[in-house]
């Protein structure tokens, strides 16, 4: 994993989660600015993607592991488009929540695969 990479998407998961939170105590619905923040966040995922394609042959201990090392790269630009589509649809304080709650999974998912699969170390 690309440690500068980890950073910037550690930072727009945070910087979402932080609006979606602050959206949800306003009772605010989702608008272009978080949409933006998930656009930006979902690029660096789409990025990250690719270098976990590119480097699943470096990843030792079987199949088994190269597969979970893929699972976890490959399912995480999923994330910000699936709550951005919850958040459009439902239309109460708790669809920011829900952008919110994916913001934080995308952070834990990708410092998992940083402090597991360092592979550049």
């Amino acid at each position: 994993m690309l440690f500068p990479l980890t950073v910037a998407l550690y930072a727009a998961s945070a910087i979402l989660a932080v609006m979606a939170g602050w959206y949800a105590w306003r009772d605010r619905l989702i608008d272009d600015r978080v949409l933006l923040v998930a656009g930006l966040l979902e690029i660096g995922l789409l990025v990250q993607a690719v270098v976990v394609l590119v480097s699943v042959g470096d990843v030792g201990g079987g199949g088994a592991e190269k597969a979970t090392y893929a699972a976890y790269g490959l399912t995480l630009p999923f994330v910000p488009p699936a709550v951005a589509f919850l958040a459009i649809k439902e239309k109460t304080r708790w669809a920011m929540g829900v952008v919110a709650a994916g913001a934080f999974a995308v952070a834990i998912m990708t410092g998992r695969l940083q402090q597991i699969w360092d592979l550049h170390a």
